[in-house]
C-alpha cells in the first residue's frame, strides 16, 4: 500500500482505524558495478513488501542521505548532516500532521545514522508518536542469515547485490575482494577513499545465487513485518 497510490480523502480515513505507516530512507552512492540507487531500491521494496503484507501505507523512498565519503564516485549525492536532519524532521512534521502516530522508518544506509539523534529530540517533542529507526539489513535476524551465508561480506558486494539492484548487461567480476578497514577509510579525503577502495567493493566476493539472497531477504521482510506489528508503547 503506496501512499502515492492513496488520496488525501483515503489517508483521512485510514488513520481513523490506524495510526501506523512506512517511511523508508537510503542513498545514492557507488555501490561498485550495481545501480547507484541501491539504498534505496532496497529500503523502497523492503517497506513495500512489508506494508503489502500489514495493510499499512508506505510512503516514497528519500534516495539521499549522507554518502560524504563516496563524492569522489561520479554519480554520487550527499547532503550536509544539517540538511539531512532538517529534512527528516520535516517529513516527519508532515507524516504526523497526517494523523499517523506510529512511525517505521526503515533505512537502508549506515550513513544516515546522525539521525538517530534527532529523532530523540523529536519524539520529545512530539511525545504523542513513536519512529523506530529500523536498518534492515544488520538487524539482528537478518546479520544472522547473513553470516550463515557468507561470512565475507562488505558494502557493494554480494551483500547488496540483489535481482533488483544488478543492471542489465553489467558483468560482476569473479575474484574475492579482502576486507577493507574501515577504520582506515574515516581519516581519508573522498580522493584517497576512491584510490584506497578502487571500484567500490569494500570486500567480498561480488555475486552469490539468487537462491541464497531471496532467502536473505525473506528472513529481513519477516523481520521487519514482526518490528512493524509489535513493541509499540
Amino acid at each position: 500500500m503506496r501512499i502515492s497510490e492513496m488520496n488525501w480523502m483515503q489517508v483521512e480515513e485510514y488513520v481513523k482505524g490506524d495510526d501506523r505507516c512506512i517511511f523508508p530512507t537510503g542513498s545514492t552512492e557507488q555501490h561498485a558495478y550495481m545501480s547507484l540507487s541501491v539504498d534505496a531500491i532496497l529500503a523502497e521494496r523492503l517497506a513495500k513488501d512489508v506494508g503489502d503484507l500489514a495493510g499499512v501505507p508506505v510512503y516514497p523512498v528519500l534516495p539521499y542521505g549522507l554518502a560524504q565519503q563516496w563524492t569522489a564516485f561520479p554519480g554520487t549525492v550527499t547532503l550536509r548532516v544539517r540538511t539531512y536532519l532538517a529534512l527528516i524532521r520535516d517529513v516527519l512534521d508532515s507524516i504526523r500532521r497526517a494523523g499517523f502516530r506510529r512511525i517505521l522508518l526503515v533505512n537502508g544506509h549506515g550513513g544516515n545514522a546522525p539521525a538517530l539523534g534527532m529523532l530523540k529530540e523529536w519524539m520529545m517533542d512530539n511525545s504523542d508518536t513513536q519512529v523506530k529507526w529500523h536498518n534492515w539489513y544488520n538487524a539482528p535476524k537478518t546479520w544472522e542469515k547473513v553470516l550463515e551465508t557468507d561470512p565475507v561480506g562488505s558494502h557493494a558486494s554480494w551483500m547488496e547485490n540483489y535481482p533488483w539492484t544488478r543492471l542489465e548487461g553489467v558483468e560482476m567480476p569473479s575474484e574475492q575482494r579482502p576486507l577493507i578497514d574501515v577504520s582506515l577509510l574515516e581519516r581519508m579525503n573522498p580522493a584517497a577513499v576512491r584510490r584506497h577502495v578502487t571500484d567500490g567493493n569494500m570486500g567480498g566476493v561480488y555475486q552469490r545465487s539468487d537462491e541464497e539472497m531471496l532467502a536473505i531477504w525473506q528472513v529481513a521482510v519477516e523481520e521487519t513485518l514482526a518490528l512493524l506489528e509489535g513493541g509499540w508503547d
